[in-house]
């Protein structure tokens, strides 16, 4: 299993500045992606513009949209925008996609959210078409169109994905929570004949330190306020210690995870240093974790 982790665009007091540096210091360090989290109606960055950045001044690590929002985005437009961006970062591009729950982004973005679920599978019909359209995207051999991850844990998602994505992309939560959702993803792949195995990739968050705990939690609760009570747990989940850390990664490898990202709830570089000295000591330690992979 390979780690990535995220990039702080949604913690309050990130700036450029340390955006840049925490990518240029991630593709240093231990972890094989990036990954971007994506609100409208929310004080942060813009996923597709963060990682068009940071692909100028980084040369290996994976670039991972953990998700967008697919529907606020015009078909066409999201097409060109991650094709341009899987050719000018010589294909590390990953698209993870889903129809999101927070109906204010929808609001705010003058979308209808019914229907969604029908209407996002007709969107990831029609980007494979976009991608392979000479007239809207380039297209550079090297490249290639990006992998697509789906996220959500209805029969609709698990059906989305064997249609139309490379891989699945889990929420978060406790490894035995990903274990499920990873097992019904197999199962719908074999089920629909798809030659292989599905990509699954996880995610979680962090925060060292009682000051960066107790804000962390508080960040944790603003932006998951929309799942009312559901937001404890998430809180629960805050991984706060070298030790959590590691039982963590460890469920999720056991659970077959691929890729498994963790996000920062805090906009210090020292979070990410801790971070990395954590992965470091399990790959030495040979704990379900290959060496990074080198160029």
């Amino acid at each position: 299993m390979n780690i990535g982790v995220g990039l702080p665009t949604t913690i309050p007091g990130a700036d450029g500045a340390l955006i840049s540096e925490w990518a240029v210091r991630a593709d240093a360090g231990p972890f094989s992606s990036m990954g971007v989290l994506d609100r409208l109606v929310y004080n942060s960055y813009d996923p597709l513009v963060t990682l068009a950045s940071v692909a100028a001044t980084t040369r290996r690590i994976q670039l991972a949209t953990t998700i967008i929002v697919s529907l606020l985005h015009p078909t066409a437009l999201l097409a060109k925008t991650t094709a341009s961006l899987q050719a000018l970062c010589g294909g590390r591009l990953i698209v993870g996609l889903s129809v999101g729950a927070r109906k204010d982004d929808y609001a705010a973005a003058g979308i209808d959210e019914q229907a969604r679920g029908k209407r996002f599978a007709e969107q990831l019909a029609a980007l494979r078409a976009a991608w392979e359209d000479e007239r809207i995207c380039p297209q550079t051999a090297q490249a290639g169109a990006p992998p697509v991850l789906v996220g959500g844990a209805s029969d609709q998602g698990y059906s989305r994905l064997v249609r139309y994505a490379d891989g699945y992309i889990h929420g978060g939560g406790p490894p035995r929570a990903f274990a499920r959702a990873a097992d019904k993803a197999r199962a719908a792949w074999t089920d629909a004949g798809r030659p292989g195995k599905p990509r699954l990739w996880g995610q979680g968050y962090f925060a060292f330190g009682d000051a960066a705990i107790e804000a962390g939690t508080r960040y944790l609760r603003d932006y998951y306020a929309f799942t009312g009570p559901f937001v404890e747990h998430i809180v629960d989940e805050l991984l706060t210690s070298p030790q959590a850390v590691a039982q963590f990664i460890r469920g999720y490898a056991v659970a077959g995870c691929d890729e498994l990202i963790l996000f920062p709830t805090i906009a210090n570089i020292a979070q990410l240093e801790q971070l990395a000295a954590i992965v470091v000591t399990l790959q030495q330690d040979n704990i379900a974790l290959p060496e990074r992979r080198k160029v």
